[in-house]
């Protein structure tokens, strides 16, 4: 299969304008279509769920169609996970994912819809790239940062990466005359394109037999030609991610490293672990308190 044509995008608007137009008015629009090619969990964010402890009660920010909400399957209901997403088309999906009701909320990932410490864990999947500036980005890890508990709070977050594996769909196009100076030096912003096939119901086949040349031209008719949908990305580079986590708590006044190494009363986060994953990147923290 051909990689789709990705083209470089210039964030030419106030981001959360910019984001409306190029993500959530196009997020509700292929909503159904775009749920169906997201059913199988990723390995890593399996297990990460798997390892919870019972009982802990955690967000899906950006859940999408809520297909890690019913998560981990070997031990169904063993954790809570809340849905968080701006459309409000994916949500309808997500509340019933896995075919029993789900808890579902409207709201912005940038939002304070939380009390500080209110989780015990947040994952924030393939939703950060959707944010069209870096201090958005950031801020979108800093509310993650603060919904979850500072004293053992867990997060995970994954972002689509420049650097795509041979079986992906998508040709990221980076540097060279693609690059543009208003761009940030860091990662690549990029539309990629969703091609949402509409085909209509046909007519029922009339009692009295047309003239073939008629009948194809109605047929022709009933035909919707394929309506093509440019999402907005930002696509990580190596070390982006774990640079902004590290802003992040930076800016919350957290120490960065593991609790044994700090004073007594000091507040932080550990990254647990950070990687490439199948044309993504993620990185793994943990809130502590010494």
């Amino acid at each position: 299969m051909s990689a789709k044509q990705v083209t470089v995008a210039v964030v030419d608007d106030s981001p959360s304008t910019y984001e409306s137009r190029h993500v959530h008015d196009v997020y509700d629009q292929i909503a159904s279509h775009f749920s169906t090619t997201r059913y199988k969990p990723w390995p890593i964010i399996s297990r990460f769920l798997s390892d919870l402890p019972t009982g802990w009660v955690g967000l899906d920010s950006g859940t999408g169609n809520g297909k890690y909400l019913p998560l981990p399957l070997e031990r169904p209901g063993a954790v809570h996970t809340i849905g968080l997403d701006r459309s409000r088309n994916l949500l309808e999906i997500a509340k019933t994912a896995g075919d029993i009701p789900r808890e579902v909320v409207w709201g912005d990932v940038l939002g304070r819809g939380w009390r500080s410490g209110a989780f015990d864990y947040a994952i924030s999947i393939a939703t950060i790239h959707h944010l069209a500036t870096p201090e958005r980005r950031q801020q979108a890890v800093e509310r993650l940062l603060g919904c979850v508990s500072a004293e053992h709070g867990r997060i995970l977050v994954y972002v689509w990466a420049i650097e795509q594996d041979d079986l992906s769909k998508r040709a990221i196009p980076v540097g060279g005359g693609d690059q543009i100076e208003s761009q940030h030096a860091a990662g690549q912003d990029v539309f990629v394109p969703w091609v949402l096939s509409q085909q209509q119901p046909r007519a029922k086949k009339p009692r009295r037999q047309k003239n073939s040349d008629v009948q194809a031209e109605e047929l022709q008719a009933l035909e919707v030609a394929p309506q093509t949908f440019h999402r907005y990305y930002h696509m990580f580079e190596k070390g982006e991610l774990d640079a902004l986590m590290q802003g992040a708590a930076q800016s919350m006044g957290l120490v960065l490293g593991k609790a044994e190494d700090a004073s007594e009363g000091t507040p932080g986060v550990e990254i647990v672990q950070s990687g490439w994953e199948r044309s993504n990147y993620y990185v793994e923290a943990r809130r502590w308190r010494r």
